[in-house]
């Protein structure tokens, strides 16, 4: 058999135990063919046989994200500007005074999750004042992890909220001395505020839609991103949010490999949800490229423990348990595999309590069902977890948050939050992911940063060796350990004979550089099912062609999505909107006019 493509001169790892490195891997079919040393492989070249010379890069199984919202995410990922690995507030604001020149009315600027104040050099958020002399008409919408959002006064305007506003049940809106809104939003302590206020801004029309999802799809490819596991979320309903990814999917323009959970809205109806849903489809229904994985991560509302650690840890009511054991007892029965969202031990000895009940009638043998988040969890319900069967999937929300953390339950809590190491020792399947994009950054290598080395993105060290990884063995959680959780791991994960051809050929070698270096690896080639999907430098020729970010303002159009170390705060060429020709920034400095960027505007004669 002659292979459709081969991999030369690289330097693999396959996390395949029968062969930990090759030199060359051979696809036929979307599969891997063969792996192994040059000449080997080179025998199963023929005159139609794609030939890639990786130049001596590390290449790696493609990554899988086993926790995480691509689906709500690309629906919306052209309108956000992200603040992802931007190092100051200074920078954070230029980006954002360019936006705002860039966006017509009645369209906002939203900075949606991703980043923590901690990161920026200045250790704080922007104030109500700096928002309001940045954008005086513009909406500007700043999602701050699940503690809080900031409106300047045109959001405060666009969304209604006035002095005549109640607060929400677990949600407060700041007020001035007279009871005005100040634009300052609490999650006290839920984050209901925070998303109802977000849904409440423009969306984009269904081909925006279509692009935007690309687009994110895309950037995830560039971080040599694969495979992810979608865990629903608030405001994302089934079937309707989902049309966009079944026509990309209907079309072969996925990019990425996409099994989904769905989460119930339904609060006190949740049953009901799951009951029609395991009538409308079968467990697993779909194919390698999008397929149906189960229920949750929201399977009740009263067991939901979202963490916000500037907060007491909340108390969740009686009715939990009656509640998730009928939901529990539907899906198991179904052999639905389901996730549930649980931030603390409290919940998850509660959450496990009614699992044991339930299993002791319905058994779950088999069945691939998930804690996810799981900070706090001991060591005694580790154990509950594995006898009975289960996962946990964690997501490095801490690096983000440990600071908070520290704050309210002290450093050595904080130093096995989550236990990673005790997990992996007691032997449960552990995955790994970033829970993108309304918390932490949807970047892998961020994540692998902080499995590594321990620390927040601020630079806080919170780990000690005991609760550190290895970086072979931070990668397989996040390769082969995320297979397990949508019960795939005889696919994926691994690169030998019969997995899904799915790899990245790295920007630099993740084995080799610093660990401060690790958090800046990309990319340089992303193919999936043996298709290029992404390419970069000498391989950029290799990609397929991507549309333009719609609506042409776009922050993608100008700033793209995660911002690297040294990357420059300055908008992309851009389109006049008077001429329609395109101009390179005319001005890149900082300005303290309030009309920010000339060069973001697209050229001097619409700038004034």
């Amino acid at each position: 058999m002659t292979a459709d493509m081969i991999v030369r001169h690289a330097r693999i790892t396959t996390l395949d135990p029968a062969r930990r490195a090759a030199a060359a891997l051979a696809v036929r079919d979307g599969q891997v063919l063969a792996v192994g040393d040059e000449h080997e492989i080179m025998q199963l070249a023929g005159a139609a046989t794609r030939i890639v010379d990786a130049g001596g890069r590390r290449l790696i199984p493609g990554l899988n994200d086993s926790h995480t919202h691509l689906i709500r995410g690309g629906l919306n990922y052209n309108l956000e500007l992200r603040w992802d690995g931007v190092r100051s507030l200074a920078d954070a604001m230029a980006l954002l005074r360019a936006q705002v020149a860039r966006t017509p009315a009645p369209q906002w600027v939203r900075v949606v999750g991703g980043f923590s104040e901690h990161q920026f050099a200045e250790k704080r958020l922007p104030t109500l004042a700096e928002l309001n002399a940045a954008a005086p008409d513009t909406p500007v919408f700043i999602l701050h992890l699940y503690d809080r959002a900031l409106l300047n006064a045109a959001a405060l305007r666009a969304v209604g909220y006035t002095r005549d506003t109640p607060d929400p049940p677990g949600g407060r809106i700041e007020r001035d001395k007279a009871g005005h809104p100040t634009g300052l939003l609490l999650a006290k302590p839920n984050a209901l505020i925070l998303y109802a206020t977000l849904a409440k801004g423009p969306r984009l029309p269904p081909d925006y839609q279509l692009n935007s999802t690309r687009q994110f799809m895309r950037e995830l490819n560039r971080l040599g991103i694969t495979s992810v596991i979608d865990a629903g979320g608030g405001f994302q309903n089934y079937p309707d949010d989902y049309a966009i990814i079944q026509k990309l999917h209907a079309d072969d323009q996925l990019t990425v490999r996409i099994a989904y959970n769905l989460f119930t809205q339904n609060k006190g109806g949740e049953r009901e949800d799951f009951a029609r849903w395991t009538e409308l489809l079968e467990p697993r229904q779909g194919d390698d490229r999008l397929r149906h994985n189960g229920a949750g991560e929201m399977l009740v509302f009263s067991a939901a423990d979202f963490e916000d650690f500037r907060e007491p840890r909340p108390e969740l009511p009686p009715g939990l348990e009656g509640e998730l054991d009928a939901v529990v007892r539907l899906l198991a029965a179904k052999r639905w595999p389901f996730r549930i969202h649980a931030t603390y031990d409290e919940t998850i000895g509660r959450v496990l309590d009614v699992y044991e009940a339930v299993a002791r009638e319905v058994p779950f043998d088999g069945l691939h069902w998930i804690v996810d988040h799981a900070e706090t969890i001991s060591e005694r319900n580790i154990e509950r977890v594995r006898a009975l069967g289960g996962g946990i999937a964690i997501q490095h929300r801490m690096a983000f948050q440990g600071e908070y953390f520290a704050e309210r339950y002290g450093r050595q809590a904080l130093a096995r939050t989550p236990p990673i190491r005790r997990m992996l020792d007691l032997g449960v399947p552990v995955g790994a992911g970033t829970d993108a994009t309304r918390v932490a950054s949807y970047n892998p290598w961020v994540a692998l940063h902080w499995l590594v080395s321990g620390r927040s993105v601020g630079g806080l060290p919170m780990y000690g060796e005991d609760n550190r990884l290895e970086r072979e063995e931070a990668l397989r959680l996040w390769t082969h350990g995320s297979a397990w959780f949508s019960s795939e791991e005889a696919l994926k994960g691994r690169l030998a004979p019969g997995q899904l051809a799915d790899f990245a050929l790295l920007s630099a070698d993740y084995f080799a550089v610093p660990e401060a270096a690790i958090a800046e690896i990309t990319s340089v080639l992303t193919v999936v099912g043996g298709r290029v999907v992404h390419g970069a430098g000498p391989y950029s020729d290799l990609a397929p062609p991507l549309p333009a970010p719609m609506p042409d303002w776009s922050p993608v159009a100008a700033f793209g999505g995660y911002r690297h170390a040294g990357a420059a705060v300055t908008p992309a060429a851009v389109p006049c909107r008077v001429h329609g020709h395109a101009h390179a920034p005319v001005h890149a400095a900082p300005t303290d006019d309030p009309r920010g960027f000339w060069g973001a505007l697209g050229c001097a004669c619409f700038a004034f």
